[in-house]
């Protein structure tokens, strides 16, 4: 039992001055949680119990599909992360330190090395596998921006798990028996997914499927269709437009170079084309000019994990922004930011706001990586910089007149656009990530010589996958969905305990009744919070209990003296009056139900 007189919980009536979002503010305020330094915190008695809670969930479902729990060390040596690359391509995130010797060392964000070196250490044929490991253990990120409490922070806690197999076979049987345990654990902490398809990232592998909790503080952006299509905006293909052919391209117009005076930004090139050259657009039917048919072209600098920079150029159509995530992705794991001035008076090829593809080599042979929209294919036209200020070049064919380097996914996505897979116009949504599944391949164990002999008594690489679970995130995004103006509101399965008992009266008489139900409670295996404090009024004992968000409370009050208590339901605000020698089955039975 826990007695509110004496444990460590202080609730608070005042938000926190940093907090941003409702579960941030009630986690801190009801004595969940306290910030220990930005992006790090303490875990509070009755907050561990609802972490407990849910860790408990996710290792039933995990034991069910066969993983066997270890644990590794956070403390992680240098060697393995250099062995994948992942000591220089995960950058400034990750936390690095030396010890007195000046070995170094991180504090892991994932643990791939570790689980493959210590398969590679105990096993050695296929008869051992197929192996389905898990831990659930405090990882490390410097994230540049952590906030919202525990949905970005810089320690927090995650489920990891690998599956080793022999062939690929095996690794899709093992990715499907972790798809479906994310289901239900997702399902059994109330939290409603989408899965979607998503980039792997640093991580590396071929499938990968995020599940992604709607709800609008989700720093996550995803896209759903009618047909059935989903995926994170960073995973969206675009479909391209049918290309032409030679003789389709030999018969479009020849490319002009135009003066544009005072054209230098995409709406003023779109204006002075329309009064220029009325009629000519080339993709509407009426041949207005629109802000499609203007390339525009953006310049970025790029930094390697290595410290080494070059420059990108990205073409795509003017009426479209570039997404930084999408660039993000697409350029992991390098960093992109814009050029700046001082950029552009080292590249004098590249003519601030007239910059295109005409005479500058750009994608042959210029030293300039220039990457095109997956729209810009062969016979398409377009109207771009001509590499000079207040010069432009009109019917500028692709394929004919300029080619690229490739293609890259960068461009904004927007609610309408076409499912890649033809499933319909798709809707944009935001989320909030809450597990991450990878087939990793054979990435890891190349790089760490993982090998067993197979059936032939040959070596094999082995293949591998892996599946996250944010366990912290979870708590916060149970509590984000979780609450009302007056406090959070725990589902049963992850609530500190399953009854909050409340003797609200200076009547002898109601401290003894409320001390009798709570006992007999527990007796009968309920968790009980007891607000026993005996100079605190019924008020705040009334808004304590909401903050603190049980699933179920009873009261003991004044109306024991007319033979009830009372019997509230924390979500519905439902209150039932009940003679005191029924309330303990009655509350035993509301728990029992769920």
């Amino acid at each position: 039992m826990i007695r509110l007189s004496s444990s460590f919980v202080r609730t608070l009536r005042e938000d926190p001055a940093d907090a941003e979002v409702a579960s941030h503010k009630l986690l801190v305020r009801a004595g969940y949680i306290r910030r220990s330094a930005p992006g790090v915190y303490t875990w509070l008695p009755l907050g561990l119990k609802v972490l407990r809670k849910v860790e408990a969930i996710v290792r039933e479902e995990q034991e069910a599909i066969g993983g066997q729990e270890l644990i590794f060390s956070a403390l992680q040596p240098r060697e393995p992360y250099e062995s994948t690359g992942r000591w220089e391509e995960y950058g400034p995130t990750l936390f690095r330190l030396q010890d007195r010797k000046q070995a170094d060392y991180l504090l892991a964000p994932t643990h791939e090395e570790a689980f493959t070196l210590t398969v590679k250490d105990l096993y050695n044929s296929y008869k051992d596998l197929p192996a389905m490991l898990f831990q659930i253990q405090t990882k490390y990120r410097d994230e540049a921006r952590p906030r919202a409490g525990l949905l970005r922070t810089r320690e927090f806690i995650m489920k990891d798990a690998y599956s080793f197999d022999i062939d690929d076979a095996g690794l899709d049987a093992s990715y499907e028996k972790q798809r479906g345990a994310y289901q239900r654990t997702f399902e059994r902490l109330g939290l409603p997914t989408v899965i979607c398809q998503a980039d792997a990232g640093a991580m590396g592998g071929s499938r990968s499927e995020e599940f992604l909790h709607p709800t609008p503080v989700g720093e996550d952006t995803f896209v759903v269709s009618d047909g059935g299509y989903a995926a994170n905006v960073e995973a969206v293909t675009t479909p391209a437009p049918p290309a032409l052919d030679e003789a389709e391209i030999a018969a479009l117009p020849a490319m002009h170079v135009e003066d544009t005076p005072g054209a230098n930004t995409i709406a003023a090139l779109t204006d002075f084309s329309n009064q220029a050259f009325p009629g000519k657009g080339p993709t509407t039917q009426s041949g207005e000019w629109t802000r499609y048919e203007m390339l525009k072209h953006l310049v970025y600098r790029l930094t390697f994990p290595d410290g080494s920079t070059e420059p990108l150029v990205i073409a795509l159509p003017g009426d479209r922004e570039v997404d930084e995530k999408r660039l993000e992705a697409a350029v992991a794991p390098a960093i992109a930011v814009p050029f700046t001035d001082e950029d552009f008076a080292a590249h004098p090829v590249l003519a601030k706001g007239y910059i295109g593809p005409e005479g500058l080599g750009l994608g042959s042979a210029s030293k300039i990586r220039y990457l095109v929209d997956p729209r810009v294919v062969p016979g398409t036209s377009w109207v771009a910089g001509a590499g000079e200020q207040g010069k432009h070049v009109y019917d500028l064919v692709f394929g004919r007149d300029f080619h690229a380097d490739g293609t890259i996914e960068a461009a904004e996505i927007r609610d309408g656009d076409p499912a890649p897979d033809g499933s319909g116009p798709m809707r944009l949504t935001r989320g909030m990530e809450m597990g991450h599944i990878f087939q990793l391949g054979r990435k890891y164990a190349e790089a760490l010589d993982l090998r067993v002999l197979d059936e032939n008594g040959k070596t094999a690489v082995v293949t591998m996958g892996s599946y996250g679970i944010g366990v912290t995130r979870a708590v916060a995004a149970i509590a984000e969905l979780c609450h009302d103006e007056k406090g959070l509101v725990w589902p049963r399965t992850v609530a500190p305990a399953d009854v909050h008992v409340m003797a609200t009266g200076k009547d002898p008489a109601i401290a003894e009744e409320a001390e009798r139900i709570a006992s007999e409670l527990e007796a009968r295996g309920l968790e009980v919070l007891y607000d026993d404090r005996p100079k605190v009024s019924p008020g705040v004992k009334f808004k304590d209990a909401e903050m603190l968000g049980l699933p179920t409370s009873v009261v003991v009050g004044k109306g024991l003296a007319s033979g009830v208590v009372e019997v509230r339901d924390r979500a519905s605000g439902a209150v039932e009056e009940i003679a005191p020698h029924s309330v303990v089955e009655t509350v035993v039975g509301i728990v029992r139900e769920g």
